[in-house]
C-alpha cells in the first residue's frame, strides 16, 4: 500500500503505530516497511514519548512526529520539550464530549504552573 502511494505523488504518509504490542520495540519497528517503501515525508504517531520521538527520528524511522494526546494536553509542547518541563496529563474521559466542553481549551499553559 505504502509503495502504491509513491505514483500519486502524495506528499505525506502518516501511519499510527499499533498497540497490540506489549513490547514498544517492537511496536515502533512494525511500521519499518511502510517507511522503507514510501518515498515522501513520513509521519508517524500513537504514544510516543519525547525520547520517543527522538530515537525514531534519529535512526531514520520517521521525518516527522506526531503528538496528539500529548498536545492535546499541552498546548505549549515544543516549549515543554525544549525545556525539558513537566508535562499535563490528558484526562481520557473528557474525550469527545460535547457538552460541557472541557479538556479542549482548559488546559493550562506552562507559565500558569511554575
Amino acid at each position: 500500500m505504502a509503495k502504491s502511494l509513491n505514483k500519486y505523488g502524495i506528499l505525506y504518509c502518516h501511519m499510527v503505530e499499533p498497540r497490540m504490542n506489549t513490547s514498544q520495540e517492537a511496536t515502533h519497528l512494525s511500521l519499518a516497511p511502510m517507511r522503507k517503501a514510501f518515498r515522501g515525508t513520513f509521519i508517524v504517531a500513537g504514544g510516543y514519548t519525547q525520547e520517543d520521538g527522538n530515537i525514531a527520528l534519529s535512526e531514520n524511522r520517521a521525518d516527522l512526529v506526531a503528538y496528539g494526546r500529548l498536545f492535546l494536553a499541552n498546548p505549549d509542547l515544543p516549549k515543554r520539550f525544549e525545556l525539558d518541563a513537566p508535562l499535563n496529563k490528558y484526562n481520557r474521559s473528557t474525550f469527545y464530549t460535547p457538552d460541557p466542553v472541557i479538556g479542549y481549551t482548559d488546559y493550562l499553559f506552562l507559565e500558569t504552573t511554575i
